[in-house]
């Protein structure tokens, strides 16, 4: 058995930093010793930003992004179509959209996928809250940029039966043939999918 060699304030940081995504046990020591020699410049400022996001980071009532307001940024803002909505697994997936900006609408972020083998159902997403949203009218268009999973298509369809008779356009991401991508390297699924989607040009 390994003797330790720190005391146990510094294993509770390894052990807390370990549960970061992307980090293992070796990177966490690693960003750990890194903090520690960089104290002043890193660690006080850094657990002082992790108080402030404590303290006031919010779940969007609205769109269920993350924000220190709610409504959330997104939301508020004026210059953005309000009457397009992008519908998300994830806020990383919000987050992944908007640094490509080829968008400039609403979101709805569902915290997830229907997957009934991990018991995740519909009461346990946001679908009621986009629901709501559309029965209110004024929305013209929902966009569902689910990923091209098993469970990402299970959700897609259940939002798409329950959006029907709505007054709105449900169109989804296409799929297929990555840009850079060379077809020798792609999957039989993504050649298909990029087949049944072509486009004319």
């Amino acid at each position: 058995m390994a003797k330790r060699v720190t005391g146990p304030e510094i294993e509770k940081l390894i052990q807390l930093l370990a549960k970061v995504p992307g980090l293992g046990p070796r990177s966490a020591r690693r960003a750990a010793l890194h903090l520690i020699k960089k104290r002043d410049q890193l660690m006080g400022p850094l657990g002082h930003a992790l108080g402030e996001a404590y303290d006031k980071v919010k779940i969007c009532s609205c769109c269920g992004n993350v924000d220190t307001i709610d409504p959330c940024t997104v939301c508020t803002d004026v210059q953005r179509d309000q009457s397009v909505i992008i519908v998300v697994e994830d806020v990383s997936d919000l987050w992944a959209l908007e640094r490509a900006g080829a968008m400039n609408a609403a979101y709805h972020v569902l915290g997830g996928t229907l997957s009934p083998l991990d018991g995740v159902g519909p009461d346990d997403l946001n679908i009621k809250g986009l629901i709501d949203r559309v029965s209110k009218g004024g929305i013209r268009e929902i966009i569902i940029a689910v990923n091209a999973t098993v469970e990402g298509q299970t959700t897609a369809h259940y939002i798409t039966d329950h959006l029907a008779g709505l007054d709105v356009k449900i169109t989804r991401l296409a799929h297929g043939v990555p840009v850079g991508g060379e077809l020798d390297y792609l999957d039989e699924g993504t050649l298909s999918a990029a087949l049944r989607a072509r486009t004319a040009i």
